[in-house]
């Protein structure tokens, strides 16, 4: 099964806002998200779009890329991707925010771990204070004492190597930026460490940034995908990213 990215040509002359959903492995579980990112859109932005990433690994039985495929024909507004996978978390966004065209770009996960209303509430904040990039950060959480203490850890070794970042929880969404904001941040990773790769280039670029708090909430469908490997693999790239900060 391949599906190709599906751009069409019907579409509002201006797009206020893109919103980049990330429907991993989601199944059938991504109408009941997208329906309700639909209608509180519908309410509260003028002109939208959405795209849909359903992008999967070649082998398996995985329904996401034909669920997509149909959200997408049913309004001329959504667009979706869905290809064989070449990278993690980092390489399917990528290849979403690539097809936004709206003057801002919203990025959320649709596993419902992350409230849908939050996309509304990052644009408006980010709209009435004319800012660059805006985020959550999760001021309660219900996703187990593991994933806190991962993410304690990880954003403490990160606020070490990246002082001057004042915005707690690197990983949080929904984000949301400007089109040109995007276009100069030139993103680059493939894996999970494109959360922390905009929040180092939020801080070089000397973007106008805010942040919101937010609730996350526990994926009772599957497992995290964040396991020991992912860690390590956070670790690596950070120093990675720090010793490359020397040469820009």
């Amino acid at each position: 099964m391949k599906i190709q990215n599906l751009n069409d040509p019907r579409k509002v002359a201006h797009v206020e806002l893109s919103v980049v959903i990330l429907c991993y492995k989601a199944g059938a579980r991504a109408y009941d998200f997208t329906s309700k990112v639909m209608k509180m859109l519908d309410m509260f932005v003028p002109s939208w779009e959405m795209v849909l990433v359903g992008n999967f690994w070649e082998g398996t039985n995985d329904p996401t890329p034909e669920v997509v495929k149909d959200i997408a024909s049913k309004r001329d507004n959504i667009k979706y991707v869905a290809v064989p996978k070449k990278g993690m978390m980092g390489w399917d966004a990528r290849s979403g925010l690539e097809m936004a065209s709206g003057e801002y770009i919203c990025l959320i996960d649709g596993d419902e771990q992350m409230p849908h209303r939050d996309i509304v509430r990052v644009y408006r904040r980010i709209k009435r204070e004319h800012l660059d990039f805006v985020k959550t950060y999760r001021l309660v959480r219900h996703d187990g004492l593991f994933r806190i203490l991962i993410s304690f850890f990880y954003n403490v070794i990160f606020f070490v190597l990246f002082p001057g970042i004042l915005y707690r929880d690197v990983n949080s969404k929904p984000k949301i930026f400007k089109q040109e904001a995007y276009e100069r941040m030139r993103l680059e990773s493939d894996d999970w460490f494109l959360d922390a790769e905009i929040m180092i280039q939020v801080r070089r670029l000397k973007f106008k940034v805010a942040s919101i708090p937010s609730k996350f909430y526990k994926c009772n469908y599957r497992n995290s995908f964040v396991g020991f490997c992912t860690i390590f693999e956070f670790i690596r790239n950070l120093l990675r990213a720090r010793i490359r900060e020397f040469f820009v």
